[in-house]
């Protein structure tokens, strides 16, 4: 085997060993997931209990309390509503309406009211509903604050945000929020009509599993392409061994100017 074909196969063995990886990292996610939807069933099995009591003096909605319902009763805070911009719930493009919910001992929590479908192209809601005047009860799904990696959705800006961001919120709106969100499950009084519901939570393993079959299935590919191709070139080798140069007793590899010499004598 020459140097071509030995860096030619590490690669092969590299490739492979990446895409086992590949699917190992698929199986690990498909393990994330499991643990994920075990702990949204218990979630939504779970009776509905005041917020303070659900997240606790950190006041932060995490992973563990998605889908969780909670029951909190204060004031919508209007003058600092924020409209969510590129949603999609169903397939359907809109918008989701976001407003404070100032409670009793000073702090607020973002209520997500509802969904608005987008009618046309407009790139704001036609018209929102009104909020709520008085004390409101809100009974909803909790949701921890989204983020968005190194972008800015979060931070609102005239208005409108990309992103439900608690702390972010916070900041731009000078409340004192819990770092998360609820959706409306229940109101009293009740949620406008017009606002849209939002579906519950998929509770599925996903793809993950047949992903990680497809790059164990390519390691396999490249392995077995490997030794394919390894043993054509054993034999191409052992071919070339096998073939005589000169055979002294038939006269065969004898140069043609002395074959010709002999038949002149």
């Amino acid at each position: 085997m020459n140097v071509r074909w030995i860096a030619a196969a590490l690669a092969v063995l590299v490739l492979a060993a990446v895409c086992v990886q590949l699917g190992r990292w698929q199986l690990h996610r498909l393990d994330e997931r499991k643990a994920r939807n075990d702990v949204t069933r218990t979630n939504l099995s779970a009776p509905p209990a005041p917020l303070d009591q659900i997240v606790g003096p950190q006041a932060v909605v995490g992973d563990q309390h998605a889908w969780r319902t909670a029951v909190v009763t204060g004031q919508y805070d209007a003058s600092k509503q924020i409209v969510m911009r590129y949603r999609n719930v169903n397939d359907r493009p809109g918008f989701e309406i976001v407003t404070p919910l100032v409670l009793a001992d000073g702090k607020a929590v973002l209520i997500d009211r509802g969904f608005l479908a987008r009618q046309g192209a407009e790139l704001a809601p036609l018209s929102i509903p009104a909020v709520p005047t008085g004390q409101v009860t809100v009974t909803g799904r909790l949701q921890r604050s989204e983020r968005g990696g190194s972008t800015n959705g979060g931070t609102p800006d005239d208005g409108t945000a990309r992103l439900i961001n608690g702390p972010d919120f916070a900041k731009a709106l000078g409340l004192n929020l819990y770092d998360g969100y609820m959706t409306v499950d229940k109101q009293e009084p009740a949620n406008d009509a017009a606002f849209g519901a939002f579906p519950g939570p998929e509770i599925d393993d996903g793809p993950h599993f047949f992903y990680a079959l497809q790059w164990f299935f390519f390691a396999l590919l490249a392995i077995g392409g490997l030794v394919y191709f390894s043993r054509q070139e054993d034999r191409g080798d052992r071919s070339a061994g096998d073939t005589p140069e000169s055979d002294p007793e038939s006269g065969a590899g004898s140069r043609p100017e002395e074959a010709r010499a002999g038949a002149a004598d």
